[in-house]
């Protein structure tokens, strides 16, 4: 209940902010494409550790120009990730896709036949499916009302980038999540051990292009 009010406050800050413009304020549309890299932040795990792999990110965006200097953008986006994970003397692969809702303050600055930009915000994500692929392991699939994964995210982001003037845009950022997405390791017990505090939080570097209307 608590994710879903975060995410409903999220949609709602970006409602006023869309109804609170005026007339003059510029708004442009947008389309990213980026790769991600992937992996998770663990403590308290038993011989557990992880390694980024390679998967894709594919949305839009919304800039909202408040000022010269300062915009807010909101963006939707639909992922895949995984990760390589290594349990002892075995590993295997991790894969998960979903659609993610970033909302970044950002600075802006122009330079050069462009713009600079770079910000930070809030973001939450959700989970359509995710799995261990040797093991084939559906880490969604609820076993005595518990989960192996959390299908709720929500952390924080940090984005930079620059912009040509013809809208053309490379960028690159950090997410990183602040909500533990293990839950009681159901169906994973044999395979992975950790103490009762263990945590296991995502962790995302993505590079891309995009482009602005």
């Amino acid at each position: 209940m608590r994710k879903k009010t975060i995410l409903v406050s999220l949609i709602a800050l970006v409602a006023i902010g869309i109804t609170s413009v005026n007339a003059q304020t510029p708004v442009y549309w947008g389309v990213k494409g980026e790769l991600n890299m992937s992996n998770f932040l663990l403590s308290d795990f038993d011989q557990l550790s992880t390694k980024m792999k390679v998967g894709p990110n594919l949305g839009g965006f919304m800039r909202i120009e408040m000022h010269e200097n300062f915009a807010l953008q909101p963006e939707l986006s639909f992922f895949y990730r995984n990760a390589k994970i290594e349990m002892g003397p075995k590993d295997d692969i991790f894969k998960q896709w979903g659609v993610q809702l970033p909302i970044y303050a950002l600075g802006q600055y122009k330079a050069y036949n462009g713009l600079f930009y770079g910000g930070i915000g809030p973001f939450v994500g959700l989970g359509f499916d995710a799995s261990l692929d040797d093991l084939d392991i559906d880490l969604y699939k609820e076993i005595a009302g518990k989960t192996a994964m959390k299908r709720w995210d929500f952390g924080l982001g940090l984005l930079l980038g620059y912009e040509f003037n013809n809208g053309f845009q490379v960028n690159a950022g950090y997410q990183v999540g602040l909500i533990n997405q293990s839950d009681e390791l159901v169906g994973l017990k044999d395979a992975i051990s950790g103490s009762d505090d263990a945590k296991m939080r995502t962790q995302t570097v993505h590079v891309g292009i995009g482009f602005r209307f």
